[in-house]
């Protein structure tokens, strides 16, 4: 089945942040989230390095290739990462995460997800996280035993920072007309929680407006951290389609 995408972007420094070290990108075949971290500016340059070069995969591939191209799309912009910290070794402490999604025109669509940021569908009114946090609070509590451990819900065990074998999490998905899709950084969904996510993405029909009201949501709630989203809708194919033109929004963009 043929389907139409319809996005919007946008991303905060947040009310506590210096600097917007958040990067994302919405275009016709890839959206994708990422979150850097590091010193010296470090995590700006994370996440615009990946970014930038994930973005030459904005591009329509066959569908049996989605999962394929995506997993090494993300190794190549891993090994980018690597070479900018051999290139300057002051940035030795800087990653992403990275949460993306590659489609072709079709139904189906392939995920990676590494790290904290996360990926959300609304469908049929429930609203569903399609991604689990590569967090150790993540990790305890899959195996049934988080204990006393909930300060270790932001300390990460996978991210991608240039190193060997940074594999993200991949998975083939299928969509269907109607479906919301979230992709956002950790700034939105901490402060965040998922009924008023939900309310926002259920209320707001217009995707630059649904973008707004999330990031207005995290800053209300504090914005502890910088707040990045992007707001998928698919739709029905249209006869003669928009030209959409693809956006870039925090570090990457220069904001």
């Amino acid at each position: 089945m043929n389907v139409a995408i319809r996005y919007a972007a946008g991303s905060d420094i947040g009310c506590n942040r210096e600097n917007n070290e958040d990067s994302g990108y919405a275009g016709p075949f890839l959206l994708a989230v990422a979150d850097g971290m590091g010193g010296y500016a470090g995590g700006e340059v994370a996440s615009s390095t990946v970014i930038n070069a994930l973005r030459r995969y904005d591009a329509p591939v066959p569908e049996n290739d989605l999962q394929v191209t995506l997993a090494r799309a993300v190794s190549e912009v891993n090994g980018a990462l690597g070479q900018e910290i051999a290139a300057h070794p002051e940035l030795n402490r800087m990653g992403t995460t990275l949460t993306a999604m590659l489609w072709n025109g079709t139904s189906r669509f392939a995920l990676a997800h590494i790290g904290d940021s996360r990926a959300y569908l609304l469908r049929d009114g429930v609203l569903f996280q399609i991604t689990s946090d590569h967090t150790l609070a993540q990790l305890l509590a899959d195996g049934g035993d988080a204990g006393e451990n909930s300060h270790l819900s932001h300390m990460l065990f996978k991210v991608l920072d240039g190193g060997p074998d940074r594999e993200p999490d991949l998975a083939p998905r299928d969509a269907q007309i109607g479906d919301r899709y979230l992709l956002c950084s950790d700034g939105l969904s901490g402060p965040v929680g998922p009924q008023e996510i939900f309310d926002i993405l259920s209320e707001e029909k217009e995707l630059p407006r649904a973008v707004g009201r999330l990031i207005a949501a995290a800053r209300d709630h504090g914005g502890p951290d910088n707040i990045t989203c992007v707001v998928l809708d698919v739709v029905e194919p249209e006869p003669h389609p928009e030209n959409l033109r693809p956006t870039m929004v925090g570090a990457v963009a220069g904001a």
